[in-house]
């Protein structure tokens, strides 16, 4: 692949030149810190006597075999990561991951910092230097280039990391407190002190492979930060700063002392579909659009979303409606204008689906298989769309006799981790449930669904020829006829309209309550009449709670941000995306619309509707699966008689 004109290759012959010093390191050195404190950290634990001390097994990780002798002190990074899976004799996949990442980005930092010598003068003046010939009028030059130097190495070791070790982030978050030890002396001792700082927040925090992890790429996000304002003020680093170099064989760019990201995942082949793709389903179409937007609202510094903070951010929502009425189409635009987003921005994506094949026999499996897929999508790292279809049959109904222990189990962590105690709403993610049997979904599961989608698919004679006209394509020569194409799909007023039907209750049980409470106490006008009109609706149907008015207000709020993020913000990142959190969060306060009357009825209606829709449902189900079964006995009972009266 050739490389851009405005790039560097960093050839990949001199980053594997590295390798020996960037093993070495990981092995052991010892360090005697300036800057932090030497806290007596735990050594991994020592074997009794007699035991084996190396592995079973030989590693086949490239560069990890050799073992040199040690000493009884010092930073051995290596020891260190194989004592994270609580002594296992064998090196997981995870750790050796994260031992070639760690030497995979020395080297690359090593690499980088021969280049700044090369192109600043710095490696002659280090010659002269050893040969004792350095003249005392280049003194302070030269320590400045080491310096420099020891910046740039410092900053792209942790990019390097962070980047790499990114795909084999989880859910598990850690505290490591400050890095003290950082150390710009020169370019070696720069490393051994970061190095040294990482081997004592993996022996505080990283106990456990998914807590290593963790402890690992937060060092190096907070070694960025510390390097990044240190270079604020030091001189000498045109040279770094002023080339991008680019490291092919892992797709990494490296821009001074710009964080790189990548997507946190497996690639993407979903079918993507374009808006107008999306035939009727007004409101659906529409609120995922404002999501996919409002996601890319969330600042990865602060790690929280504006429209969090405001409480315009749908979290979780349900789409439900009859088979093929679009809810996989609104799952491929939504995914497909989030990616496009994203990979204008450089912004790292996660998409995933939840599945019934992920339900397992073993007691216990299932649940994990849910708290991995709701861990990977919460990364805080990434933006993440998460989706359960047909979560009627993955997540079992309490007490329900036909669900199995696994689908009890996803319910479960699906409920905690949806509106749980320890749930945190940062606003770099969402997630979906679809289904075309919501009132099969568990109540209280369902009630923490923040959004309603109804999937209702094309409903007028327009909405069905513009459905025909685009799927026929255009291969034809059939006259169209009294018709513009998708007109009447236009966005705006078609969401208008279907926001207006909603003034008034749809459902007939809702209806009623409705016509009650007008007798009673007129049109519900004010915050009390509003209250009435929600008590009538809890004493006809007891499941609607204080759940259920959070999730009407949360709506109302969405409806309070019911404007469209200006394209060119989406095109042209620098505009709002690379925005400062505390600026984004204005530009947002500006374009919001007051809370009416109109939009809190609307809400109220539409989320009650749904509710008794799906009781109904059930209701109707219960009452046709009794009929079949009453059915079936009066046929029994006839065909017995029949025989007895034979016999």
């Amino acid at each position: 692949m050739s490389i851009p004109a405005d790039l560097m290759e960093l050839p990949e012959q001199e980053i594997r030149a590295h390798y020996p010093a960037a093993l070495a390191m990981l092995e052991g050195f010892d360090h005697t810190p300036r800057l932090a404190r030497a806290d007596e950290e735990p050594r991994p634990a020592e074997r009794s006597p007699g035991v084996v001390r190396s592995r079973r097994f030989r590693s086949t990780t490239p560069g990890l075999a050799a073992r040199s002798a040690r000493r009884p002190e010092g930073v051995r990074l290596i020891e260190r990561i194989e004592a994270a899976d609580g002594g296992d004799e064998l090196l997981s996949v995870l750790q050796a991951g994260v031992l070639q990442g760690l030497r995979r980005a020395l080297a690359i930092a090593l690499a980088v910092g021969e280049a700044y010598a090369g192109q600043t003068g710095l490696a002659a003046l280090k010659r002269e230097n050893l040969e004792g010939r350095l003249p005392k009028e280049r003194a302070a030059e030269f320590s400045e280039l080491l310096a420099g130097e020891a910046l740039a190495v410092l900053y792209t070791f942790a990019n390097a990391t962070a980047f790499l070790l990114a795909p084999s982030a989880g859910g598990a978050e850690v505290e490591i407190g400050g890095l003290d030890e950082i150390l710009i002396d020169n370019a070696p001792l720069a490393l051994h002190g970061a190095l040294w700082e990482l081997d004592r927040k993996l022996a505080r925090h990283g106990d456990g492979e998914a807590r290593m992890v963790a402890t690992v790429l937060a060092f190096a996000e907070q070694l960025m930060e510390k390097v990044a304002l240190r270079a604020r003020t030091a001189p000498r680093l045109g040279a770094f700063t002023g080339v991008r170099y680019r490291v092919e064989a892992d797709d990494l760019t490296i821009d001074g002392f710009t964080p790189a990201r990548r997507t946190r995942g497996p690639a993407l082949t979903m079918s993507f579909k374009k808006p107008q793709e999306v035939i009727g389903n007004h409101i659906a179409k529409y609120q995922a659009m404002k999501l996919a937007r409002m996601l890319m609202a969330y600042d990865f510094e602060r790690k929280l979303n504006p429209f969090a903070e405001l409480g315009g951010f749908i979290f979780t929502f349900m789409g439900d409606g009859l088979p093929g009425t679009g809810k996989t189409l609104l799952i491929r635009m939504m995914a497909g204008l989030i990616h496009d987003y994203c990979q204008v921005a450089g912004y790292p994506f996660r998409y995933q689906n939840f599945s019934i094949d992920q339900i397992d026999s073993y007691q216990g499996k299932s649940g994990q298989n849910a708290r991995a897929f709701i861990d990977n999508v919460m990364d805080p790292g990434v933006i993440g769309f998460g989706t359960i279809d047909d979560i009627d049959q993955i997540a079992g109904k309490r007490g329900d006799r036909q669900s199995s222990a696994g689908q009890q189990e996803v319910t479960a962590v699906l409920m905690e981790a949806f509106s749980g105690a320890g749930t945190v709403v940062r606003g770099n993610c969402t997630f979906g449930m679809f289904s075309n049997y919501p009132e099969n979904v568990d109540d209280a599961l369902r009630q923490r669904a923040g959004a309603r989608f109804e999937v209702n698919g094309p409903q007028t004679r327009e909405d069905y020829t513009d459905i025909l006209y685009l799927l026929l394509g255009d291969n034809h020569e059939i006259l169209l006829g009294d018709h513009v194409p998708f007109a009447s799909q236009e966005i705006t007023r078609a969401v208008a309209r279907s926001f207006e039907a909603h003034d008034r209750p749809q459902e007939e049980a809702l209806v009623r309550v409705w016509e009650r409470v007008e007798q009673e106490h007129g049109r519900p006008d004010t915050i009390a009449g509003l209250g009435a009109y929600l008590k009538a609706i809890q004493q006809v149907d007891p499941r609607f709670t204080g759940r259920a008015i959070k999730n009407i207000t949360d709506a109302v709020k969405v409806r309070a941000m019911d404007f469209e993020l200006p394209d060119e913000w989406m095109e042209r990142p620098d505009l709002f995306l690379f925005r400062s959190y505390d600026e984004k969060l204005a530009m947002i306060r500006e374009l919001m619309r007051p809370i009416t009357l109109e939009m809190v009825i609307q809400e109220i209606n539409r989320y009650a509707d749904s509710e008794f829709r799906y009781a109904g449902q059930a209701d109707e189900a219960a009452i046709e699966a009794a009929v079949r079964e009453m059915e079936r006995m009066e046929e029994a009972r006839r065909r017995h008689a029949a025989r007895k009266a034979g016999g």
